[in-house]
């Protein structure tokens, strides 16, 4: 939620900064709302100051001739009369703050000054590429083919089991999907200095209001039946960012980092996917990310989206998988967003590179929404933090790469070095083998 002091100061200013996310902000409507939160405080104000200057008038008015019992009716019925007024403009500036929330609940972040502008994806601006993409001397087949090839994807029985936009794995590629998932925690945990955490794969609406997904993304959202009011989560973001919601964390406790990573399935309706990669893996309703999560001090904001980036990047390059990292333009960065880098793998069953991981500073945003502070040594009072995550990595999309990279004439699949350890020495895959 952007501050509510940022706004009234120039509403104006915050529309036009909003401009560069194709969203526009109606200020005509806060300043109209504001405006008469502003005006019911001064009415209460004044009718309070009657009130003080009634209860002092009985004694004026027994000089005048009234009995006490006359003079306290008599005030009585004027201080009645100001209790009515008050409720009503208390009752009417509850309406109009409510309103300001609700308003500023279903306004997206602003944008960073350096964040390029653009109105979609083909519009993003590349930062740099690693690696380079393997030449074959075959004809290269997409990941469905080749993993249908080894006997180890399946979509057809996943259909039957639930429906479509899900898979169902054996075998081998079972078992790189897991061992893919120990390596990304491993590297996480023991060279980028996060600490693992195990989370609930349901929340409140409180927790997703407080990361951004409410209201605005209510569609694309999985909602639970039954007495409470519950949603599988569509990303780990969810659960880890919340861990400090409505906390003031210890300065000595944020010095020593607070980062976490977790692993969790994730789960989403892709309400506005529009028929988009109904093929394969990239874009199901089940998946798998390994979740990377900051907390930081507002001055460390940008170095740490570098660093969180780096880490995520690091992951690819582990694996040597040839990738591409761009930063978004305004009209491709997400809500809660101020900034964002993708990094983008290169599938060459697709001749493309594809995301794989978005990684996002989202400024004190969140933490306004979800009230995540850490108290300020220096003036003793409690300040908002900085959020930010990023997939380290969307595991499924790394298998869909390794499957189209590493994949071979015959049809079997070689297994990148980093994870053979994880895999007990393997080093092939091969058809009708897993």
């Amino acid at each position: 939620m952007l501050d509510i002091k940022q706004v009234r100061l120039d509403p104006q200013a915050v529309a036009d900064a909003l401009n560069k996310k194709f969203y526009s902000f109606n200020a005509a409507e806060f300043e109209a709302l504001d405006a008469v939160r502003k005006q019911a405080d001064i009415n209460s104000q004044n009718l309070l100051a009657e009130r003080k200057k009634a209860s002092k008038q009985i004694g004026e008015l027994i000089k005048t001739g009234l009995n006490i019992d006359e003079a306290k009716a008599q005030v009585n019925e004027t201080l009645a009369k100001i209790e009515s007024e008050l409720e009503a403009l208390k009752l009417q500036a509850k309406e109009a703050n409510d309103a300001l929330d609700q308003l500023l609940m279903a306004v997206p972040n602003l944008p960073a000054d350096d964040v390029p502008d653009g109105k979609d994806e083909s519009n993003n601006v590349e930062v740099l590429r690693w690696g380079e993409p393997r030449n074959f001397d075959f004809d290269v087949k997409d990941h469905v083919d080749v993993g249908e090839k080894l006997g180890g994807l399946d979509f057809e029985v996943a259909t039957k089991i639930t429906g479509s936009r899900f898979a169902v794995m054996r075998g081998g590629l079972a078992r790189m999907h897991r061992a893919l998932i120990q390596l990304m925690l491993d590297t996480h945990t023991r060279e980028h200095g996060y600490q693992e955490v195990y989370v609930p794969y349901m929340v409140n609406a409180d927790s997703l209001r407080g990361t951004g997904q409410l209201p605005k993304f209510e569609a694309d959202l999985f909602k639970l039946q039954g007495d409470s009011e519950y949603y599988l989560i569509p990303t780990a973001e969810v659960p880890v960012t919340n861990l400090y919601r409505d906390t003031i964390v210890d300065p000595a406790e944020l010095e020593k980092g607070l980062r976490f990573t977790c692993h969790t399935p994730c789960f989403r309706s892709e309400a506005g996917s529009y028929g988009r990669d109904t093929r394969g893996m990239i874009r199901q309703h089940q998946f798998e990310k390994v979740e990377l999560v900051q907390f930081v001090r507002p001055e460390e904001s940008d170095s740490a989206l570098e660093a969180l980036t780096g880490h995520a990047e690091a992951i690819l390059q582990k694996l040597n998988l040839p990738y591409r990292k761009v930063i978004l333009c305004g009209g491709d960065l997400g809500f809660s967003a101020r900034k964002t880098y993708d990094l983008e793998v290169w599938l060459p069953g697709q001749s493309a590179y594809r995301e794989i991981s978005s990684c996002s500073s989202f400024g004190d945003f969140q933490a306004r929404r979800m009230m995540a502070r850490w108290r300020n040594p220096e003036t003793g009072k409690s300040e908002l933090l900085h959020t930010l995550n990023g997939s380290g990595l969307a595991v499924g999309r790394t298998l869909v790469a390794i499957l189209e990279n590493y994949q071979q004439a015959d049809g079997s699949l070689n297994v990148p070095t980093a994870l053979q350890s994880y895999m007990g020495g393997i080093q092939h895959l091969l058809p009708g083998e897993l």
